[in-house]
């Protein structure tokens, strides 16, 4: 019993020994020691993450600056009795969605308002109420297109990078086969450095998929409020037109 116990124990140590050859180097080696097709594939996956994280950065900064002067435009807007004096502020607000409706919604008030006469107390009167809400519409719509630009690469990234990464695994482990059919040994000295060159690859896409989701829904929701905002902020511009030019 004593033999087999020793006997035992030193096929573990051997077992070890050979997990421990086969891993050594850590993860950078075993990518140098990886095969074309796998550097390629992570090669794509770490320009995805790369352009995900850029997209992610400059949207974050622009929506940050849009959110700031929308809400000193917006307290302009109320503050100001003219609309002219709203438009002499547009220029250093022009970050924010707002400004760009409202100067459609200028631009087409006055278009009108220099075509008719007014009426018997002399108040300027709107020519057509329905084509200033079209110009604000319009409006709306470019700067929703404004803000959401660039946004869908991240579901794009988010959606293609753990296939590609699934795509990298697939191969390393085919090739992890062909060298155990080509040695005839399964020990862990010719198995581990395949597997692990293979799942590098799964890492690495879940890696670059996990943010690009998160901040997907993310930017996407900040994208619905500032919508929502121009909603709002169109309908008190018609209340305001049709006060006083109608």
């Amino acid at each position: 019993m004593a033999t087999l116990d020793y006997f035992a124990i030193a096929l573990q140590a051997q077992v070890l020994a050979e997990a421990d050859s086969g891993l050594d180097g850590g993860v950078f080696e075993w990518i140098a020691q990886s095969s074309a097709l796998s550097k390629l594939v992570l090669l794509i996956l770490i320009a995805f993450s790369v352009l995900s994280w850029a997209i992610l950065l400059q949207k974050i900064w622009h929506f940050r600056i849009s959110e700031s002067q929308t809400s000193s435009f917006l307290e302009v807007f109320r503050r100001s009795k003219k609309f002219s004096e709203v438009q002499s502020v547009c220029q250093s607000l022009s970050r924010s969605p707002l400004v760009g409706v409202f100067q459609a919604g200028y631009a087409e008030l006055n278009a009108q308002l220099r075509q008719v006469d007014g009426d018997e107390q002399g108040r300027p009167m709107l020519r057509s109420f329905d084509a200033l809400d079209r110009a604000l519409i319009r409006a709306s719509a470019t700067e929703a297109n404004k803000l959401e630009h660039r946004v869908h690469l991240l579901a794009t990234t988010a959606s293609i990078t753990p296939f590609i990464g699934l795509f990298g695994t697939v191969m390393g482990i085919v090739s992890a086969f062909q060298g155990i059919a080509g040695t005839g040994s399964t020990n862990l000295t010719v198995v581990a450095p395949g597997i692990a060159e293979a799942l590098i690859a799964t890492a690495a896409g879940l890696a670059a998929a996990i943010p690009a989701v998160y901040f997907y829904n993310h930017l996407t929701n900040r994208v619905k409020l500032f919508l929502s905002a121009m909603d709002d902020f169109s309908l008190e511009f018609l209340s305001i037109a049709e006060r006083n030019f109608t």
